[in-house]
């Protein structure tokens, strides 16, 4: 004959909608019931199943109970599990009859040391104890690491209502964009835009390096100024943007970057012929154009809620060599066309004074080279920012 069954400690605790039990099992291993399953198997005799006369056998596969096997039937908890209790490492089982209806499915949590078995009551209320029975069973105490009384617990409830009244409250206040979708839309098809544009800039300007070779070097600014213009106009909308709340990028750097490309574009390439053949040219498109192909399709995604990590890693890596090889190829645009403003004395203005002061717009150019470095190490120093946060270590919250 089998021996009495083992019963572990069972701890428990109640609020008005749920029951606590916390079962004193360490090293519970998990088997679950699934087909296939190792187990073992058994002949069953079937008679007659021959016409002349030989009892047929069948084997049967036999699978193992799951571990820990937790139920509740007819308002009875059954329990069993193979784990190290006070009795060693053995089987344990245990059944409860609760005092109330509760839900027939408990969620159960395991851990190294023990499993906690939560049980939903049917009605909101508060038991005088856990069992049907009066006597408590000997295997069953009181777990005071949760235990509340009455009064408490109906504090403890009242606190989550109020303040789930609170966070309604709060969320309420918080006034509803009529136009969120509008700026939504407007933002996607803004990136969008750019990103085309900038996409033919790159692969046109890449087709023509493979087929030309150091030719298309010459011609680069007749080949694409005008989408380069374009681009660059609408990317003006990028500081109306940060100006007006709709993206939450600080204005500085999107001004010093937006007005030093622009002064280089409009300014030098734009008003001096001889500086559009110069070689110096196809590199200042090239940097900017690899720049954006990455940076306007993460926000573009971003405008969506969708994060995708080669991409957000693209973004905050490829301007590391880029953005400095730009600054630099910027600044030679400027040292070569420097000569060239000083011989024909474009945009130099002479003031009406007795001496005669003239500001040459070359001396300008000599002012504007040391912002632009300046300028370079502002927006390298924010981008480094932005790159440490998005794809800097996680700093783990202190529990």
């Amino acid at each position: 004959m089998a021996g009495p069954s083992l019963r572990p400690h069972v701890h428990w605790a109640q609020r008005h909608r749920e029951l606590f039990l916390r079962v004193d099992l360490s090293d519970v291993r998990v088997r679950p019931r699934h087909v296939g399953t190792p187990g073992g198997t058994r002949l069953r005799g079937v008679a007659g199943s021959d016409p002349r006369g030989f009892v047929s056998c069948q084997l049967i596969r036999v699978l193992p109970p799951q571990n820990p096997d937790i139920t509740i039937t007819d308002n009875v908890l059954h329990f069993r599990a193979q784990g190290h209790g006070a009795k060693g490492d053995n089987i344990y089982e245990f059944e409860i009859e609760f005092l109330e209806p509760v839900e027939p499915k408990p969620v159960c949590r395991m851990t190294q040391r023990q499993l906690n078995i939560t049980v939903q009551k049917k009605e909101s209320n508060w038991w005088e104890r856990l069992t049907k029975q009066e006597k408590r069973p000997l295997f069953l105490a009181p777990d005071f690491d949760r235990w509340l009384d009455e009064s408490d617990a109906e504090m403890e409830l009242k606190e989550k209502e109020e303040e789930k009244i609170n966070k309604m409250k709060i969320e309420s206040r918080v006034p509803k964009d009529p136009f969120k979708h509008l700026k939504k839309g407007y933002l996607i098809m803004y990136n969008l835009v750019q990103f085309l544009g900038f996409s033919w800039i790159f692969v046109n300007m890449t087709v023509r390096l493979f087929i030309l070779g150091k030719d298309s070097f010459y011609d680069t600014f007749h080949t694409i100024s005008d989408m380069m213009y374009f681009c660059q106009t609408l990317a003006l909308m990028e500081i109306m943007n940060s100006l007006i709340g709709l993206v939450r990028s600080p204005v500085l750097p999107s001004v010093m970057q937006i007005f030093g490309r622009n002064f280089v574009l409009f300014v030098i390439l734009g008003s001096l012929e001889e500086m559009q053949s110069k070689p110096v040219v196809f590199f200042i498109f090239y940097f900017w154009s690899i720049t954006e192909l990455f940076r306007y399709p993460y926000y573009m995604l971003s405008c969506i809620g969708i994060e995708w990590k080669p991409l957000t890693w693209l973004r905050y890596t490829v301007w590391i060599p880029l953005y400095p090889l730009g600054g630099l190829a910027e600044a030679v645009c400027i040292v070569q066309s420097i000569p060239i403003f000083s011989e024909t004395g474009k945009f130099s203005l002479g003031l009406p004074n007795p001496l005669n002061v003239t500001i040459q717009f070359p001396f300008v150019l000599q002012i504007y080279l040391i912002a632009l470095f300046l300028g370079v190490f502002v927006n390298f120093r924010h981008l480094y920012k932005q790159r440490k946060q998005h794809l800097g270590p996680k700093k783990r919250k202190m529990k």
